[in-house]
């Protein structure tokens, strides 16, 4: 039942991250109405600075909590988070203009990555020893069927009835998780010993950046495509609005099912999960380009794409936490916050080349660039630091070498 409340949790956040892109039309007519009547392609950019908007505020939210709750008890903390999304996410469905509307996602990003972080930590030690990457994938795994049930099932009831109702529902499943986790989730003993500082130099570690970097770029690709996809289906699709719902379900599916096999794949091999997956999700977002115009081929394509995507995830978070050692909150925290750097970056190019004129299809292939930008980044930084342990076990060989050697008169 912990591990049921905390995934509640995550579930949640995946609607309230996601639902924005599946209701970005019809939040767009509500609160731009004057710039959708006159120029609806810039309107539909300016309306996902929403999306960037709670994208950034997981970016600064995710290390800043991690680090301000160091010391804190990690059920206390939990609780917390939960309490502090009841209250934005019922700010984003009350706010009366655009602007404010962007201020409450960004302050219901704020708990997002603190809270998926901390979860992957109650999890992966409810689970015991060499659980770091299902303890991430469990903590995803409520994100992940969000996608599948939530989001699908959210957008269809703002298409119906205003986009407000979806973020209040959110609101009231983020209350339902605060209840269950104050119910279940056992006591943890606050950290002893650790400071601000300690955690701090995490960030020193040149490995972490590259990791941050890697997720940042390689899965804003998808972003690039996601952030658009109500409108991509109906008008460079053809399809009606009512297939986009079914069209978010069929992508939580793939999500769902890349969660699973990536955590459990995480936990046997990092390195060959990465290597493996990657080329896989390139090739997704490649026949994406090649099939958008066809609903069947966007169907198929947009799931293998979030398959991948979620295949990905796990590793990641898994390889963030090994690498930032005894600061392993503030590792998966910042997974969530390079997975969000990825989201802000996604809605900012594919709303770029819209607005500039280029067309719907147009995110379709950026986001393949992107991806494989993502997965250079990733050859180049595995090679470096096959490089230089190579370079450490010489230079341990020729010491103990040293050691040995006779001393001579």
């Amino acid at each position: 039942m912990a591990l049921f409340a905390l995934a509640l949790g995550g579930f949640g956040i995946g609607c309230s991250e996601f639902v924005t892109m599946g209701l970005l039309p019809q939040l767009a007519h509500s609160l731009l109405p004057d710039l959708m009547a006159s120029a609806p392609e810039q309107g539909l950019a300016q309306a996902g600075h929403a999306i960037s908007a709670y994208a950034l505020g997981v970016v600064v939210g995710a290390p800043l909590l991690s680090l301000l709750a160091v010391r804190w008890n990690r059920r206390a903390l939990i609780i917390l988070l939960a309490g502090m999304l009841v209250v934005s996410t019922a700010l984003s469905g009350l706010m009366p203009s655009f602007d404010s509307t962007v201020l409450a996602r960004f302050l219901a990003g704020l708990p997002h990555g603190a809270y998926l972080g901390v979860a992957a930590l109650i999890a992966s030690s409810l689970m015991g020893p060499g659980s770091q990457g299902k303890g991430a994938a469990l903590a995803l795994s409520g994100l992940t069927v969000a996608n599948l049930v939530g989001v699908p099932a959210l957008t269809a009831i703002g298409q119906a009835v205003g986009w407000r109702a979806s973020y209040l529902l959110i609101a009231a499943v983020f209350a339902a998780t605060a209840a269950m986790l104050v119910a279940t989730v056992p006591e943890h003993h606050r950290p002893e010993g650790r400071r601000v500082i300690d955690e701090l130099r995490a960030f020193r570690r040149v490995q972490l950046w590259a990791v941050v970097l890697i997720a940042a770029i390689g899965f804003s690709g998808s972003f690039t495509v996601f952030s658009y996809i109500a409108d991509i289906s109906t008008q460079v699709s053809g399809t009606s609005p009512a297939f986009v719902p079914w069209l978010l379900a069929a992508a939580g599916g793939g999500m769902t099912i890349g969660n699973v096999v990536g955590g459990v794949l995480a936990d046997r091999s990092l390195n060959g999960t990465l290597l493996g997956a990657f080329p896989v999700y390139i090739v997704a977002m490649i026949a994406l380009v090649l099939s958008v115009g066809s609903p069947a081929g966007l169907l198929v394509t947009f799931v293998l794409v979030n398959l991948a995507h979620a295949m990905l995830s796990p590793a990641m978070q898994a390889w963030l936490m090994r690498v930032a050692g005894r600061s392993e909150m503030l590792g998966a925290s910042l997974h969530h916050a390079a997975f969000n750097v990825a989201n802000a970056l996604g809605a900012l190019l594919g709303g770029g080349v819209i607005a500039a004129g280029f067309g719907l299809t147009a995110p379709t292939v950026v986001g393949a660039l992107v991806a494989t930008t993502g997965y250079a980044v990733l050859i180049v930084v595995l090679v470096l630091i096959r490089i230089r342990a190579r370079r450490r076990q010489a230079q341990l060989s020729a010491v103990h070498l040293e050691m040995r050697e006779p001393v001579r008169p």
